[in-house]
């Protein structure tokens, strides 16, 4: 997923907001390091998402049938690959269909 930096910094002000009305959450830095910090952590993970995104193409660019972007058998595989590259980083997740 893509998001602008813009996009970014805005959902990071969200989770800190979040983070600050719970009631089981105490903070040892500044409101401003924290949000920083989540701007950090969202950013490491869409870069290693789109690196995901890049394997998961390469791996169906490189079957022996040509197989088009856009097709069923396409997005089938994508997904299944994708969900492959995601356990395999111990993530469970049921991603969406590609970009």
């Amino acid at each position: 997923m893509r998001l602008s930096r813009e996009k970014t910094v805005r959902l990071s002000h969200i989770i800190t907001d979040v983070l600050v009305a719970g009631e089981d959450v105490e903070f040892i830095e500044d409101r401003a390091t924290i949000r920083q910090n989540v701007v950090e952590i969202l950013l490491a993970l869409l870069k290693d998402e789109e690196q995901m995104d890049a394997q998961v193409r390469q791996k169906i660019a490189s079957q022996k049938k040509e197989i088009a972007e856009g097709t069923e058998e396409w997005e089938v595989l994508y997904r299944k690959y994708y969900a492959e590259e995601m356990r395999r980083m111990g993530i469970t997740h049921q991603p969406s269909s590609p970009q």
